[in-house]
């Protein structure tokens, strides 16, 4: 049996022990399972879905939990900075510790089951839970739903925030497909709660077919944005003058009426007051996700992980109403199986000048072959000069003027580089 003294020991090895990077089925994390948990004992669960959304809903749920006095887990992927943001009680990540025992709680049963970086995560995550005694568990799906390892845990409300076109190797490349993989995370006799405002028809069907208590945005439930607040309605439960929310964007009301909808499905066995939604929605705070840091030359700088064109519409958007007639200097860089051209097209009509940053991670795409992409897209007001963020990060700085914007977006990796430079700085 392997065993490692620290936490990057562990995370190495698993990083090389399994053939697939993704690998997609739930019999090997549920055969471990079984084995490390064989009462099946586990606290309520909000299991959450979605191609954009997924870690806001779970951000807003966590938030809401937190402020009623719950002890809350919350289990979310990728990291931005250390893997410990994944496995979260409280909203504190757990310590090295924590995960190292878990990982040798995991690898104690394994014997020759074959399990993924991303599935000895999410074991970890749900063996750590229980053990805890917390009291409500959020799982956000790493990819899909049907076949991702969280699936193993029968959820006591599922949500689905949004569904577009992403990970088309896996999930498909139709609306239709991946709302199919998506509405894997639905039960029998269990609320099912969908935040896209226009779902395909396959999510539908496999609600109905599964016998799921479905419950959609601008159907079963709705929001009406005031002149100060917004209201939220779902038959006769109003709940009128809520603040806006704290994670801002207009993506944000849908994914935060998602929430309060889940919220209250599950109020028989989790309560929560009105006072601790409204608090939820004002106190939650993402890193990552239109996140606004102030620089000591003036210049706001804005981090958003969008590395697709649901994302990075929302994020064009969120740029004309937030910072209007600004000049947007880009540090970018995204995963080469990513729509990297349809992300471009969406975003070139807000960027004043882009500065392209190559990752070290080897799904990151090159700058010779981004280079393709940049001449397809006929955008030509782009820099190729750097190895690294901080270069790419001087330059921008260096260029921007009063009242000019610092963009950096489009990977997880690159807004890791990005925070890490400012607190080394």
């Amino acid at each position: 049996m392997m065993h490692f003294d620290s936490l990057q020991g562990w995370l190495s090895w698993q990083e090389g022990l399994h053939p697939l990077a993704i690998d997609l089925g739930l019999e090997r994390a549920a055969h471990i399972y079984r084995a490390l948990n064989p009462d099946a004992i586990k606290p309520p669960t909000v299991t959450v879905a979605g191609t954009n959304g997924k870690g806001s809903c779970v951000a807003f749920l966590e938030a809401i939990y937190k402020a009623e006095g719950y002890r809350v887990g919350a289990y979310t992927s990728p990291h931005i900075r250390k893997y410990n943001e994944r496995i979260k009680i409280n909203g504190e990540p757990v310590s090295d510790a924590m995960i190292c025992e878990a990982f040798a709680r995991i690898e104690s049963v394994r014997k020759d089951t074959s399990l993924s970086y991303f599935e000895f995560g999410t074991l970890a995550a749900l063996d750590i839970f229980w053990r805890s005694n917390v009291d409500i568990q959020l799982l956000e799906v790493g990819m899909g739903g049907r076949l991702d390892a969280v699936n193993i845990i029968d959820p006591d409300v599922s949500l689905v925030a949004s569904i577009d076109i992403d990970h088309v190797d896996w999930l498909g490349s139709t609306r239709e497909a991946i709302g199919h993989e998506k509405a894997g995370i639905f039960r029998a006799n269990t609320p099912a709660i969908v935040g896209d405002p226009n779902p395909p028809d396959s999510l539908r069907q496999n609600a109905s077919d599964k016998q799921s208590l479905l419950y959609c945005i601008g159907q079963d439930f709705s929001y009406q944005k005031q002149q100060s607040g917004w209201d939220w309605s779902a038959g006769n439960q109003p709940l009128t003058q809520l603040p806006d929310p704290g994670l801002k964007g207009e993506h944000q009301f849908r994914n935060a009426s998602s929430v309060i909808m889940a919220v209250l499905q599950l109020n028989k066995k989790i309560p929560v007051t009105e006072n601790s939604i409204r608090a939820g929605l004002k106190n939650v705070a993402l890193p990552g996700r239109f996140q606004r840091i102030e620089l000591d030359n003036d210049t706001p700088l804005l981090l958003d992980v969008g590395h697709n064109p649901e994302a990075v519409t929302t994020l064009a958007e969120y740029l004309c109403a937030a910072y209007p007639n600004r000049r947007v200097h880009a540090i970018f860089s995204m995963m080469k199986d990513k729509d990297i051209a349809g992300v471009l097209k969406i975003m070139a009509p807000a960027i004043y000048a882009w500065y392209f940053v190559p990752l070290t991670n080897p799904r990151a795409i090159s700058t010779t072959a981004v280079q393709e992409f940049f001449s397809q897209c006929q955008i030509t007001n782009v820099s190729f000069d750097y190895t690294a963020f901080a270069g790419a990060f001087a330059a921008a700085k260096k260029q921007c003027q009063n009242d000019d914007l610092l963009l950096v977006f489009g990977s997880f990796f690159l807004v890791s580089d990005c925070l890490n430079e400012l607190e080394g700085k």
